[in-house]
């Protein structure tokens, strides 16, 4: 216990989150890991980044050399990727289950008709091209955003972003544990014909073959939708687009309209390109408020810095 009280000291809030979470994936993969085929291979990486982020944090502390600096503001990026990975191996076994049907539901209770549907009308390659592009430099933005207030020396603004940010992309994928769903590319389209519905000019077919990828699906995989990674709801590119949204207005980020102009139409294109339904940016909205309310309390509490500190 007394171990632990030591290297507790060292960590900071997003140390914390990314520890915590890693210790819950790795419980779930422990109780069920009749049903979770790649269970030894969770559990071995969780350990290593578990590792890695006591490691780099102690001696971050102690010697404060950039290099350790550095691998321990900066291995937050590839936790969040290895993370999504993990769940992609997770889900579909564990759960055996979608929602797809209740989103479906809602977006026709508010509208009346199918989004999707609806934005196919005004489709035109110029504007898929253009949305192509901007749902593409989602997971940058955090990045960006981490490199400005590291430039300008904002070290507060810096560290609660950091925590801020891990902490709602560990929620969204909580969210994508309770509710798994595919999306409306799958279930109100047909994914094999979405290139010739809906083409763009130069770079668009290549950024989908990227996004398939990243979601498990090779090029001429046979039966998408039964290995697509089950992550709509909460829509993780509205939320955390919200939150760095936020977070270059509260703190006065030299890239906030950028990040406006761009996370409008990131959030726009979620729909129009039919990898979310209306009810994924609604559930966004609302994980994003809930990050913050509770992030804000947590970060406090763990710091120990005052409420002003942060506003």
């Amino acid at each position: 216990m007394e171990r632990l009280k030591e290297i507790k000291k060292y960590l900071n809030p997003a140390d914390t989150v990314v520890i915590v979470f890693l210790l819950l994936i790795t419980s779930l993969n422990l109780f069920f890991f009749q049903k979770i085929p790649e269970w030894q291979l969770n559990i071995s990486i969780n350990i290593l980044i578990i590792t890695f982020a006591v490691i780099f944090a102690i001696l971050d502390s102690k010697t404060g050399i950039a290099v350790w600096t550095q691998l321990h503001l900066w291995y937050l990026v590839p936790f969040v990727f290895l993370s999504f990975q993990e769940l992609h191996r997770m889900i579909g076994p564990l759960r055996g289950i979608t929602y797809d049907d209740s989103l479906i539901i809602i977006d026709r209770f508010i509208f009346g008709t199918d989004p999707t549907k609806e934005l196919f009308k005004i489709a035109n390659p110029y504007l898929t091209e253009l949305l192509q592009i901007v749902y593409g430099t989602f997971f940058f933005l955090p990045v960006i955003l981490g490199i400005d207030f590291k430039m300008y020396k904002k070290a507060d603004a810096f560290n609660y972003s950091a925590f801020i940010i891990v902490y709602g992309f560990t929620l969204s994928f909580i969210g994508y544990l309770l509710v798994p769903a595919i999306g409306p590319r799958f279930t109100l389209h047909d994914f094999a014909m979405n290139n010739l519905e809906m083409p763009g000019l130069f770079v668009t077919d290549f950024l989908r073959e990227i996004v398939n990828s990243a979601e498990g699906i090779a090029a001429g995989t046979a039966n998408p939708s039964l290995i697509v990674q089950r992550d709509c709801f909460p829509s993780g590119h509205t939320q955390m687009t919200l939150l760095v949204m936020f977070l270059s207005v509260k703190f006065r980020s030299r890239c906030k309209l950028f990040f406006i102009l761009n996370g409008t139409l990131l959030i726009f294109a979620t729909v129009y390109l039919r990898y979310h339904y209306v009810a994924d940016l609604i559930g966004g909205l609302i994980f994003m408020l809930l990050t913050i309310w509770s992030g804000k309390y947590i970060f406090e509490s763990w710091s120990g810095n005052p409420r002003e500190s942060i506003d």
